[in-house]
């Protein structure tokens, strides 16, 4: 059974950052411009484009994303 990750992926201030905020109602992404609160601790604009989904992952949030996801830490990571 498919299951989604209790949390959600969300470019802004030049990382991908993954969220726990619902996105707003029938959007499947946040919209450019959403303030959402990261899982690193921040509240940051959204930024919805092709190209911004290309950014390298926040560190911070990656470890955590995995941890809600369930997954192990990826090799090497601190």
């Amino acid at each position: 059974m498919y299951r989604p990750h209790p949390f959600h992926w969300v470019p802004a201030d030049g990382q991908r950052h993954a969220s726990a905020d619902p996105h707003p109602p029938g959007a499947s992404i946040y919209p450019d411009g959403t303030e959402v609160e990261t899982l690193c601790g921040q509240k940051l604009v959204a930024s919805a484009s092709d190209t911004t989904w290309l950014w390298g992952t926040c560190p911070v949030c990656g470890v955590a994303a995995r941890r809600r996801a369930g997954l192990p830490p990826v090799a090497g990571a601190r």
